[in-house]
């Protein structure tokens, strides 16, 4: 079963335009969660441009699916989620003034940095994910340092699905394949949507779960929440 997880991220980027708390943050992830929903992801950055450190531990006292808190691995965040304590950390490579993300981590460069962050998470009872391109290689580092997951960097996919899909998911086949051979978890997540999504999902085995908001949330503004997720619920069944 292949799990959606709704990144809320772009509906506090709208509460924050205003500076008040419209819409609630809180609210909107337990109306998903009623829709269907089997995830809440969020992003907290560190100049809390959306996502806010409140937000995550108001998120935490009421979700009832699973939490995924995705960030770089500074002292702050990994602060923020061992208290929070959520179902999955995501780790991303990101800078701290990226708008969004736009690659995996070079795991095998960066193994005497990750390594530790994985124990200390794993040690919190925190199952770990790291963002990763798809790439076999990295894809078997990742599992050999502990993660539990990897979650493959799927934007090169949207970017190229409209015009040749077959050639678009060559890549993410292999890089699926090495996360079942290695015993860990697959993930999914950037620029999917209900043209793109249906397909990934029928060409990887075993994905566990995509973590979805700009596309979602935008979606929305159209069909409204209770349709947009069950559209997007029928593109991973």
């Amino acid at each position: 079963m292949t799990r959606l997880s709704v990144n809320i991220n772009k509906v506090a980027t709208l509460r924050n335009a205003r500076g008040e708390n419209v819409p609630d943050v809180v609210e909107f992830a337990l109306a998903a969660e009623r829709a269907g929903a089997q995830g809440i992801t969020v992003h907290p950055r560190p100049d809390e441009r959306h996502i806010t450190h409140n937000d995550v531990y108001d998120l935490r006292r009421v979700i009832n699916t699973e939490f995924n808190i995705e960030g770089y691995p500074s002292p702050e965040f990994l602060k923020l989620v061992i208290d929070v304590k959520p179902e999955q950390v995501t780790l991303v490579p990101d800078a701290p003034d990226a708008i969004t993300s736009s690659a995996g981590w070079n795991v095998i460069g960066n193994i005497e940095f990750l390594s530790p962050i994985v124990e200390r998470l794993r040690g919190a009872g925190i199952r770990t994910s790291i963002f990763v391109n798809p790439d076999p290689l990295q894809v078997k580092e990742a599992a050999r340092i502990g993660a539990d997951r990897v979650e493959l960097y799927t934007k090169p996919y949207a970017d190229n699905f409209a015009l040749d899909p077959d050639n678009a998911i060559k890549d993410y086949i292999p890089a699926a394949k090495a996360a079942v051979d290695s015993g860990i978890g697959l993930n999914a997540g950037h620029d999917l949507n209900t043209h793109n999504l249906n397909f990934i999902y029928r060409r990887l085995p075993r994905l566990d779960e995509v973590s979805i908001g700009h596309a979602l949330i935008s979606d929305c503004l159209y069909l409204g929440l209770e349709e947009t997720i069950r559209r997007y619920l029928n593109c991973i069944r």
